[in-house]
This record gives structure tokens, C-alpha cells and sequence, in this order.
């Protein structure tokens, strides 16, 4: 049994959040196959657990799998990476318009989950060694919490539907170190307290300079890494 064996009661889902992890930090590679046997031998389950978490991550678009071909982690291209960053600031834009909306009016709370990620990403300015992983996960789950607590359902369910494809993206803006933590942190401050002002405008305005900034800042990776086409650096704004 490997070293990444996994002992808990819940075990399909134990290994389902280990796969994630090692795709979102890049331990599991753009490009690679990722194949049952091989989640059931890396973590020492049956075929059918392997298969389980297999199933779940094409679902969430973490794994990509032609028709009768073998799941890789995806491999996203600048046309990906700037789609995937316009749907998504128009989504948390309204999302986060919303909810401040809704703190104004006393209907809704600041999450609670949001404070909370923001705290793990605090803490970890005091470590120049925190790792990626959760801190990209932190980073996730304050961005999902903004949303899911936001009056509109079917607007959550249309951002749950492209997290799995984003949460790639911030994996990378992390293992890169292509924001500065203390960056990440005083944006998501400001977010955070025009939220709890009610300030829908403010809200708004802000998480589309965090996400537009995250996004100029993964293409200038992506640019520096494929050298062979020239792209502007610029991806196109919404409204």
C-alpha cells in the first residue's frame, strides 16, 4: 500500500478530496491520465471507490474524458483560461451585488464559511512555508461561500457548475505564486466589508478587479510558458 493510503470511515470520499487536492496543487499534472487502477493502487481501494472519485471529478470538470478514452487533467489554453474568467466574474459579480443587497436588508448574514477561509489565509501570512493546497482550497471556499449565500439558487448552481474548471485555474495562480498572499488577503477584506456595509455597488466594483486581476495575472504566466504564439495579456472585460 502506498504511502498515500487513505483509513476513514468515509472512504469514497476521502479519496475523492485527496484527487482533488493533488489536481488543484499540480501534483497530478495538465495533461496527465489518471485511470482507476491507478487512483486504486496509489490509495490502496477497490476499483469501484477508484471509480467513484474518478466519476466525480469529470463531473466537475477537474478530469476531462473523451469517449472511450482515459480521464486527464485538463490542459487549459488562453481561449480557456479567458472564458472561464469572464463567465465567472459575471456570475460573482451579480452574485456579490446580490448578497450585499441582502445584508442591507437584514435578510442575509455575512457567512460565516466566508470569515473562516478568510482567517486560514490570514493566519498563513505568519508562514512563509504555507502550502498550496490549502490555501487554494481556502481561497475556493471563500469565493463559494459569498455565492451560496446570495438570494438567488439558481445563480449558486450556475457557479457551482464552473468551479471545478476555476478551482484549477486558482490552484495555479497559487502553486505559481502569481498573486502575493497579502494581496489575496486585503482584497478579500475589502470585499468582505463592503458585503457587511451593504454597499452592492462596492461589492460588486471590487470582486471584478480581484477576479479580472487573478486572470491578467494567470495569462502572463500562461504567455511567459508558451513562448512560441505572441497574445496580448489583455482578456475581454463583461458589460
Amino acid at each position: 500500500m502506498s504511502i498515500d493510503a487513505l483509513t476513514v470511515t468515509r472512504l469514497p470520499d476521502a479519496v475523492y478530496d485527496a484527487l482533488r487536492e493533488s489536481i488543484v496543487d499540480g501534483r497530478d499534472a495538465p495533461g496527465s491520465p489518471v485511470t482507476e487502477q491507478a487512483i486504486a493502487d496509489r490509495f490502496g481501494v477497490a476499483r469501484p471507490t477508484a471509480k467513484a472519485a474518478l466519476e466525480r471529478l469529470v463531473a466537475e470538470g477537474l478530469l476531462r474524458r473523451a469517449a472511450h478514452k482515459t480521464a486527464r487533467v485538463p490542459e487549459l489554453e488562453r481561449a480557456d483560461i479567458i472564458d472561464l474568467y469572464a463567465n465567472r466574474a459575471t456570475l460573482e459579480v451579480a452574485a456579490l451585488a446580490g448578497l450585499a443587497a441582502a445584508v442591507a436588508a437584514g435578510t442575509t448574514p455575512v457567512p460565516d464559511a466566508a470569515l473562516t477561509a478568510q482567517r486560514t489565509l490570514t493566519d498563513a501570512l505568519d508562514s512563509r512555508t504555507a502550502p498550496t493546497a490549502p490555501l487554494a482550497r481556502a481561497d475556493i471556499a471563500f469565493h463559494r461561500a459569498l455565492v451560496e449565500a446570495q438570494p438567488s439558487p439558481r445563480l449558486a448552481r450556475l457557479h457551482a457548475l464552473l468551479m471545478g474548471e476555476i478551482e484549477l485555474c486558482t490552484g495555479q495562480v497559487q502553486s505559481h505564486r502569481l498573486l502575493a498572499l497579502a494581496d489575496v488577503v486585503d482584497q478579500h477584506q475589502g470585499i468582505l466589508d463592503a458585503v457587511a456595509a451593504g454597499d452592492a455597488e462596492r461589492a460588486a466594483s471590487l470582486t471584478r478587479a480581484h477576479i479580472e486581476g487573478a486572470r491578467d495575472r494567470l495569462l502572463a504566466h500562461y504567455d511567459a510558458t508558451h513562448p512560441a504564439t505572441t497574445h496580448s495579456t489583455e482578456g475581454p472585460t463583461d458589460g
